[in-house]
């Protein structure tokens, strides 16, 4: 993504975070956090990525909110930016939250099988001698 398309991406997710906090008074709308906006080389379209606080039933209300007021919000995009052509916005959930929450799952699995390993392990001795290996010390006291 070319430097201006990062910098209206950045604007178009300031615009489209205040005018969900202030201008959207859609009841289904959630707790939305606006995490990223990502441009096609053209500027032509944009998509808002968005993650909301709740249940799933929260994220179905949200996103119908949103698919309703994706008009509202493009021209209000359009008269901030002024530029010659308004993006198109397409809203994507975000599944960054998902995937870092199965993440964390996963991790703490791990640590608690490796407290059960290393509790199992707790005590245990090897079989045979300490240090099976010969030395060179043991070479020459065998050898006198």
């Amino acid at each position: 993504m070319s430097t201006r398309n990062a910098k209206v991406g950045d604007r178009i997710k300031v615009i489209v975070a205040q005018m969900l906090e202030r201008k959207v008074k859609d009841p289904r709308l959630g707790f939305v956090t606006v995490t990223d906006v990502r441009m096609t080389g053209d500027g032509q379209q944009a998509s808002v990525f968005y993650t909301v606080m709740g249940d799933e039933a929260a994220r179905a209300d949200t996103a119908a909110a949103l698919r309703s007021a994706t008009g509202l919000i493009r021209s209000e995009v359009g008269k901030q930016l002024g530029t010659r052509l308004t993006p198109s916005l397409e809203f994507f959930l975000d599944a960054v939250p998902e995937s870092a929450r199965d993440f964390e799952e996963l991790l703490e699995r791990t640590r608690a099988a490796d407290a059960e390993r290393a509790a199992a392990s707790e005590g245990a001795q090897y079989a045979g001698e300490a240090d099976p290996y010969k030395h060179h010390d043991d070479e020459t006291a065998e050898d006198e």
